[in-house]
């Protein structure tokens, strides 16, 4: 049955929703895309007037076709080249959904989103449809086909997981910048005791390159590493700027609510570190330059005049 022009309305209505919960379950803004496309494609092909709760119904595809996504991508990612990451997406971008509770927020954070991929398909819808978005239990259980009570299970061993990985600094876009500009000076100190003493004890340290870039397979651990590694990073070098094509501009912005260094090179990104911020000090890095996770922040950086860079690497 073809659709109105008001159920394709109704549609593009829900897609922000839509493309928010996709980003959520699969940590990657492509494949959501994707998975909300082929929610469109389904929608077309249903007989919409018989649809009662046109929201409802949408979500339950959507959410099944991620539920699918998942568990193909677990069987994928064993054959991914290093170590997998979440796409990062920067300040601003829609696909970063409701940002007006702190459960909201904490959803989308790149570390919570790490967390999540701990987590079986399952527990990991409940906890999205839950947590970010305020789902009620009921309504969960009938998206996911199951019982409620099974439902309430799977939410509690999911936000164990989550709550039992550290739990994260709030800040706003301000303090992230400073929380950047303070980790660039000591990284570009030349020394390491600077750095150290920004980190946690256990900090650690990882990268996603796809293969595509060169990253190590095996995390930094411990405070001492990290900082021995992130000096080396920001070292001058013309192996390195051969590697990368050039000099890239370094930015401190925000990706997924939390301090982020952005590194640029003729107005594209080509590297997202997130730092993960506990009231210990930084916990985390998580360096994204797989190219492949970095077109929709490229496009939404060429989107917004960001300045000057802070300096130029290597």
């Amino acid at each position: 049955m073809a659709l109105t022009m008001k159920d394709v309305e109704r549609f593009e209505a829900s897609r922000p929703r839509l493309e928010a919960i996709a980003y959520r379950l699969l940590g990657s803004a492509s494949e959501a895309e994707d998975a909300v496309q082929d929610t469109f494609l389904r929608w077309q092909a249903a007989d919409v007037t018989q649809v009662e709760v046109p929201e409802a119904w949408l979500t339950k595809v959507l959410t099944n076709l991620c539920l699918n996504q998942l568990a193909s991508a677990r069987v994928r990612r064993e054959t991914y080249v290093g170590q997998w990451l979440p796409e990062p997406l920067l300040a601003g971008d829609p696909m970063l959904g409701p940002a007006d509770t702190a459960e909201q927020r904490e959803s989308v954070s790149y570390a919570v989103l790490a967390v999540l991929e701990r987590l079986t398909p399952a527990e990991r819808a409940v906890y999205v449809l839950r947590e970010a978005f305020g789902y009620p239990h009921r309504e969960i259980a009938e998206i996911l086909g199951i019982s409620e009570a099974a439902g309430q299970q799977l939410y509690h061993r999911a936000r164990k997981h989550v709550a039992d990985g550290r739990a994260r600094t709030e800040v706003d876009e301000a303090a992230a910048r400073r929380v950047v500009e303070e980790f660039l000076a000591a990284a570009t100190s030349g020394r390491t005791e600077p750095l150290v003493r920004l980190l946690t004890q256990d900090a650690v340290a990882v990268g996603d390159g796809g293969g595509k870039v060169p990253a190590r397979t095996k995390a930094f651990e411990g405070a001492r590493a990290v900082a021995t590694f992130m000096r080396g990073l920001f070292k001058p070098g013309r192996s390195r700027r051969a590697l990368v094509g050039g000099s890239p501009g370094i930015y401190a912005a925000t990706a997924n609510g939390g301090p982020a260094v952005v590194a640029v090179l003729d107005g594209r990104v080509v590297g997202i570190l997130c730092l993960e911020l506990t009231d210990g000090g930084i916990a985390a890095f998580r360096a994204q330059a797989n190219p492949d996770k970095l077109v929709r922040a490229s496009r939404r950086w060429a989107s917004e005049d960001h300045g000057e860079p802070l300096f130029h690497a290597f």
